[in-house]
């Protein structure tokens, strides 16, 4: 099973300047982290996003063409400032591995399983090992 886990920091949930960085201690505990992830086999993909206020938003309205904002947006609440893509046996694996984050005092951790293709079908699962093997990836 595949999940993706969601880092929603709660720095995020106020202004920050657009150079925004963490700092050095948090980045390095969080190494650690995934460094554990790695080691265990469970770790498939993780990246750290910018924030709100370098992000775009597109929205599309039921006529005409998509509307582009500049963040940040006044009515987000909640920002995702990272990911990380695990392969484990199940849920209960899953939460286990993100009480072990680093996370700072009123940061939150989202866990959604990935739909695999086989959930929507035999037709839609070969398609999509056609287009994996394309891009040159496979699951």
């Amino acid at each position: 099973m595949r999940f993706m886990m969601m880092m929603i920091p709660d720095v995020y949930r106020r202004p920050v300047s657009a150079d925004f960085v963490p700092p050095a201690d948090a980045m390095e505990k969080m190494g650690k982290f995934n460094e554990e992830l790695r080691k265990a086999g469970v770790l498939l993909a993780l990246d750290g996003l910018h924030p709100p206020e370098k992000a775009v938003r597109l929205t599309f309205p039921a006529t005409g063409k998509p509307v582009v904002t500049d963040g940040p947006f006044a009515e987000a609440k909640e920002a995702v400032g990272g990911y990380w893509l695990l392969q484990v046996k199940s849920r209960e694996e899953a939460i286990e591995w993100a009480r072990r984050c680093p996370a700072e005092p009123g940061d939150v951790l989202e866990i959604r399983k990935i739909f695999e293709p086989e959930d929507f079908g035999p037709a839609v699962a070969q398609q999509e090992r056609e287009l994996m093997e394309k891009i040159g990836k496979t699951k």
